[in-house]
């Protein structure tokens, strides 16, 4: 039988032993309906990535019996949507902007609870993702830094499209050692001890790298709608 033939359990119980315990497995499921989640869970799987908020408020609220969901945002998030992101994720891995920023800072200051945040970061130009292009982001941190409300634990990141295994282990180096770098200075409110990246086709360089959080959609899901 192919991997593409496995059920989702059988696909969590190949992927998971290549996973060290300190890595954090994210099951992404957008676009794929609460059974899918449902059989996921089953099979051990507890932290779940979505990126449309309305389409995650409906699932959470069909699986409201699994009460032991962690939930990831995982995508662009507007900003009239962060207070719904607030209330319903228990962690926020795309804080793409300061704007954003200040706003879950406004939101919080106002009652709102605070998840779990990553600031999303490019170590290579790329003008079909968001974030902070890495040199961009060190002007911005002494402003994140004042933000007192945010819990902001690290850094997410996302390749392009397409590129070589290569070049692709020496980004993700790249990504670990900036993420090390910040974590070894004095922050008041900052933290930099997780680093949120790979996906389905690049995750074991992510995890060789230094991940410790992945994200893994279709290898555990099978192919979104398009």
């Amino acid at each position: 039988m192919s991997f593409e033939e496995l059920s989702i359990a059988d696909r969590i119980a190949k992927i998971r032993p290549t996973l060290p315990e300190s890595v954090r497995l994210i099951a992404v499921s957008k676009l794929k309906p609460a059974s899918a989640i449902r059989q996921a869970y089953e099979a051990g799987i507890r932290d779940f990535g979505e990126s449309r908020i309305q389409e995650a408020i409906a699932k959470q609220e069909e699986l409201e019996d699994l009460e032991d969901i962690t939930w990831h945002f995982i995508g662009h998030l507007q900003t009239n949507k962060a207070k719904l992101a607030l209330e319903r994720m228990q962690w926020i891995h795309s804080v793409d902007r300061l704007k954003l920023a200040r706003e879950i800072q406004r939101l919080v200051e106002k009652g709102s609870p605070c998840p779990n945040l990553c600031l999303q970061v490019k170590f290579r130009p790329d003008a079909n993702k968001s974030g902070w292009d890495w040199p961009d982001l060190e002007p911005d941190l002494p402003r994140l830094d004042d933000l007192s409300a945010l819990k902001v634990q690290g850094l997410m990141t996302i390749l392009p499209f397409g590129l070589p295994s290569e070049e692709s282990r020496v980004i993700f180096r790249e990504a670990r050692q900036g993420c090390d770098r910040l974590q070894e200075q004095s922050w008041k409110h900052l933290h930099f001890s997780q680093l949120s990246m790979g996906m389905s086709d690049d995750y074991p360089l992510a995890v060789e790298a230094g991940s410790t959080m992945v994200r893994l959609g279709r290898i555990l899901f099978g192919d979104r709608p398009q």
